[in-house]
């Protein structure tokens, strides 16, 4: 059976489509659209340009899914920061249902982190740890013992808004990254989380999956690599200090469409990997999307994920 999901996020918009069967669960089909709702957001407002921008989108993503035999009351949307970081939530909802005909579900910060765990933890090698998932709008963290939550919970604090909210030109200077990693400590303060070391960090999202690929890239460890060192995320922090075209080469060449957000996310993920003491990141292909499609659709948990 074919199931359909789009994900409405800050930066992005996923369309992704799964089929079920004994075997378990596969992705076939998917499509990344950089929305970057967030240069829509004024006054924390979500302005009509924005609202557009989201409804040609979803409206694309319809004659995909149309391609598979997948009727639109048949895709289900969720939206996550994008939507829940904005004071005119019902508004946009309700114009994307007049224009579109489609639903949107908007989640809570505390159920994206819990699905995002449920995704990725079948996945993971270890079985305590904490979760990250550094979005364009929010991140979420799941500290977790023996595969059971300790606690799950979300700050509004993504790549794309510290871009926006602290970034002048591409690449953020020094005094602009402090001002990043200085509003991420407060932000984690803010939670009064309790201390806790945790060596492995189970890594989900885009900017864990661009900071791997760009990793694989400047040490060269091979594009199937998943683990990232904590150590390399510090060096090519290091490293990548301007614009300059011998600098940013590694990320034009496996990351271009996050040459703005790449190091805001990246000083995200060295920030709350110190908090954590943590060594290594494994980057999950699975997060919020599966834990979606178990939770919400299936309402199973006996699948697991396979192939791609």
């Amino acid at each position: 059976m074919l199931y359909a999901i789009v994900d409405l996020g800050s930066n992005t918009m996923r369309l992704c489509i799964y089929e079920t069967s004994e075997t378990g669960l596969k992705s076939i089909f998917e499509k990344k659209t950089m929305a970057g709702l967030v240069n829509y957001i004024k006054k924390e407002r979500l302005s009509t340009a924005g609202i557009k921008r989201a409804c040609d989108i979803l409206n694309e993503y319809k004659h995909y899914i149309s391609n598979f035999g997948i009727k639109k009351e048949e895709l289900n949307i969720f939206a996550t920061a994008s939507l829940r970081n904005i004071v005119n939530t019902k508004e946009v909802i309700q114009t994307i249902k007049d224009i579109t005909g489609l639903d949107v579900e908007l989640i809570s910060g505390e159920e994206e982190a819990t699905l995002d765990f449920k995704g990725a933890i079948k996945a993971f090698p270890e079985s305590s740890g904490v979760l990250v998932d550094i979005g364009g709008g929010s991140t979420e963290l799941v500290s977790f013992q023996d595969r059971q939550i300790q606690y799950a919970t979300s700050m509004p604090v993504g790549s794309l808004n510290l871009y926006v909210n602290y970034v002048k030109k591409i690449i953020p200077k020094e005094e602009e990254r402090e001002s990043i990693r200085e509003h991420i400590k407060e932000t984690l303060k803010s939670l009064e989380l309790k201390e806790e070391t945790a060596p492995f960090i189970c890594g989900v999202g885009g900017t864990m999956r661009a900071a791997a690929k760009l990793s694989n890239q400047i040490y060269g460890y091979g594009k199937e690599n998943i683990i990232i060192k904590t150590s390399d995320i510090k060096e090519i922090l290091d490293t990548i200090k301007n614009s300059r075209k011998q600098t940013i080469s590694p990320v034009l060449q496996v990351i271009p469409d996050r040459i703005h957000t790449i190091i805001p996310g990246l000083i995200a993920v060295d920030t709350i990997a110190d908090f954590y003491n943590a060594k290594e990141i494994f980057v999950s292909r699975y997060g919020v999307r599966e834990g979606y499609l178990y939770e919400r659709i299936i309402k199973e948990s006996v699948y697991a994920p396979s192939g791609k």
